[in-house]
């Protein structure tokens, strides 16, 4: 019998190892890593909230209601992108 038959935990190492290399090597090192689907890049989010207020004021300053509606909206948008994800097992969230 292989390795692989005998323990299945070996393979959903080698899955884990092959999928998210990182994380596996923080597993073994001792100093984990955040798994690759809870890495998020918050860059373009903060980005997107700065030209929404941008458009906010812009709208308010020279009476525009489509560019303030195109600010809120893009609030909106940028909010969801920045806020984190829903996770029942987290507690304080449901």
């Amino acid at each position: 019998m292989t390795q692989s038959n005998a323990d299945p935990l070996y393979d959903l190492e080698v899955q884990t190892r092959r999928s998210d290399a990182r994380f596996a090597h923080g597993l073994q090192t001792g100093r984990p890593h955040r798994p690759h689907a809870y890495r998020r890049r918050r860059g373009p989010a903060w980005a997107l909230l700065a030209l929404s207020v941008t458009m906010l004021l812009m709208g308010m300053i020279r009476p525009q209601g489509l560019l303030l509606a195109s600010g809120l909206v893009t609030a909106g948008v940028a909010m969801y992108l920045l806020a984190p994800p829903n996770d029942p097992d987290r507690p304080g969230l449901a």
